[in-house]
């Protein structure tokens, strides 16, 4: 028993010395993803401050974050990321309703695949803009027509993320579950929801990513308020400095929300031995 006591005392220290560099490496990681965009920042700082351009153009980040300060002062920047945030939201919340319904019954249906699938891929094809007169032309000027617009840019990367995972389920996972005679809703809810689950996660970033692009052309059209609306007042007015200031919050709530999927999809995908989770990934 005393000569035990040692080898554990040992054991222990490799454990705790290992759990020291995975906590280091999560804060780590943040700041790594900073160090490019404030490096070409710094850079334009400098180069503006040596006198090699004017800045009238592209302005120095002081004066873009000067920008963004008078905007804080005055209220106004409150009031337009919130009108922003409330139609990317909404979008986003009926583009992934309506793509995961459509996408689950084509994946898992191959009769409504055929029926379904093609009109969708040929829709998926129109641009963005086309579909600005016509959504005005049913919908009106006001918000139901903008929250159309972005659910329409949501809808397709998440059709084509769940069709496309539950198509790809490997077979022989299927036969085990037939093997086991689960139901069609044991074999949803334990095959076939796992092994979706992680190009679903993937998809609903993409779609939040063409929702964030979409609110910009819904905005740039008929809109008095939101981040949208303060490009085009900053083109009209030549204001390059409150456009860059748009287009860095645009950014900067883009990656927010992004991580926000991420770590609400973190619990549900810690089964995965993924590349990523290896040591040295």
């Amino acid at each position: 028993m005393i000569s035990d006591a040692p080898v554990l005392q040992q054991s222990s220290e490799p454990v705790e010395s290992a759990a020291a560099p995975s906590r280091l490496s999560r804060y780590a990681r943040p700041v790594l993803g900073l160090l490019l965009p404030a490096t070409l920042a710094l850079a334009w700082e400098l180069v503006v401050w040596l006198g090699w351009s004017n800045g009238r153009l592209v302005p120095p980040p002081s004066r873009v974050f000067a920008a963004i300060a008078d905007l804080a002062r005055s209220g106004e920047l409150l009031r337009h990321i919130a009108a922003t945030l409330w139609r990317v939201g909404l979008g986003f919340a009926f583009g992934v309703v309506a793509g995961t319904l459509l996408g689950a019954i084509s994946g898992y249906w191959s009769l409504a695949r055929r029926l379904l699938d093609p009109t969708v891929q040929a829709l998926r094809a129109i641009p963005s803009l086309a579909w600005v007169p016509l959504f005005i032309l049913w919908l009106g000027i006001f918000e139901t027509s903008k929250i159309a617009l972005i659910a329409a840019g949501v809808f397709f990367p998440v059709y084509l993320g769940v069709m496309g995972a539950i198509l790809s389920v490997d077979r022989k996972i299927v036969e085990v579950g037939r093997t086991f005679r689960l139901s069609g809703f044991a074999m949803i809810r334990r095959i076939l929801l796992p092994a979706v689950l992680p190009a679903y996660v993937v998809s609903l970033r993409v779609g939040l990513g063409l929702g964030w692009m979409f609110v910009v052309a819904a905005e740039l059209i008929g809109a008095s308020e939101g981040l949208g609306y303060l490009l085009l007042d900053g083109q009209q007015l030549g204001k390059p400095a409150q456009i860059l200031a748009a287009i860095v919050i645009f950014a900067i709530l883009g990656k927010l929300t992004d991580w926000l999927i991420e770590l609400a999809a973190a619990p549900f995908l810690r089964w995965q031995d993924a590349f990523s989770r290896t040591k040295g990934a």
